[in-house]
């Protein structure tokens, strides 16, 4: 029965993670050329969410089927899981180009003294 549990819940959150509209853009916006989207992200598709679970819930007020409350509540967590990636986002693409500069700056700098290919420099004795 354990077994069959484990099972269950692995296939479950793998259809989810392929085929869940919030998780399809949340991979997205966790990549490194999706990083700039997450602010813009949250902000189409939180009042999206969060406008559907209202939608449903007067649905459910109106007579709908109760089971609708699992979707609210499916509807509100998307909507929390992509206001908290709005800031996370901007704090990992600061990171990203703050590594991405680090590099490049070892690279452009150039010793006084040193010229590339001639062998001169402050530790050669030639000159």
């Amino acid at each position: 029965m354990f077994r069959l549990i484990v099972t269950a819940s692995t296939r479950f959150r793998w259809f989810l993670r392929c085929y869940a509209p919030s998780n399809i853009a949340l991979d997205a916006i966790r990549s490194r050329s999706g990083l700039k989207w997450g602010i813009p992200a949250a902000l189409m598709l939180v009042p999206a969410y969060l406008f559907a679970a209202s939608f449903t819930s007067a649905l459910i007020e109106r007579g709908a089927p109760g089971w609708l409350n699992i979707v609210v509540l499916v509807l509100i967590w998307d909507a929390l899981k992509l206001a908290v990636m709005a800031p996370v986002s901007v704090g990992l693409l600061l990171r990203a180009r703050l590594a991405e500069r680090s590099p490049r700056r070892r690279q452009q700098f150039v010793p006084m003294g040193y010229a590339p290919g001639r062998g001169v420099g402050p530790w050669t004795t030639s000159a």
